[in-house]
Order: structure tokens, then C-alpha cells, then sequence
């Protein structure tokens, strides 16, 4: 038996902004859209990718599974993110190495500092 990941699903309350602005901040391509949900991956054929889908309700609590990004500067980074829509968030990560901002619907993400040699 062998598995391969597909996707990351990802709940929305407009799948289409927020699958257009994520392909934006990553970079990738929309691969899929329709008006109840897009797919976007790093490229049409390289997987996996994040599959932007409607629900009724609104995110009110911390993501349970977030993503993580290591730019190579961090700071450029976090602000090329913000000036695209992004927010400070707070999930009490208190002081850290890393960023942790959130998506325009409020999904919070982490922007990590360079690898050490």
C-alpha cells in the first residue's frame, strides 16, 4: 500500500479570494476554480497543493494544523506577507524565532527564521 498527499484542505468563507490570494503569497497556480472552491498547487503538476473550500460558519478559535514557511529573509518576508493582507497574529506563541501571521479569513500561518548552517 503506498499513499501520496494530494491536498490541504482548507476551509473558507470565500474560497475563491482566499485560494487566489494564498496562490499569490505562495507564488503557485490555480489549477482549479470553481465558484464553491479552487486549488491552487507549486506548479499544474507538483503536489501537493491547497484546495480552498466554502463553509457557513466563521473561524472563531485557533487552526488545530498550520503551515509553516522558511524564506530565506524573514523580515522581507513578513512584510512582502503583510503589505499582500496579512495580520499579526497572536495564538500564545509568546517570544519566538518566528512570525506567526493569519490569512486574510483569520488562518494562522508561521514564518520561520533562515536554517543554520
Amino acid at each position: 500500500m503506498s499513499l501520496e498527499w494530494e491536498q490541504v484542505v482548507v476551509d473558507a468563507s470565500d474560497p475563491v479570494a482566499l485560494g487566489r490570494w494564498w496562490a499569490g503569497a505562495l507564488g503557485w497556480v490555480v489549477v482549479h476554480e470553481a465558484p464553491d472552491e479552487v486549488e491552487i498547487r507549486p506548479a499544474p503538476d507538483r503536489l501537493p497543493g491547497l484546495l480552498f473550500v466554502p463553509v457557513p460558519e466563521a473561524k472563531t478559535v485557533k487552526n488545530r494544523l498550520h503551515l509553516d514557511f522558511r524564506p530565506d529573509d524573514q523580515e522581507a518576508e513578513v512584510d512582502r506577507l503583510l503589505a499582500l493582507g496579512a495580520r499579526h497574529a497572536d495564538v500564545g506563541q509568546g517570544e519566538q524565532p518566528w512570525v506567526t501571521l493569519a490569512d486574510p479569513e483569520g488562518n494562522e500561518f508561521c514564518v520561520l527564521g533562515a536554517r543554520r548552517p
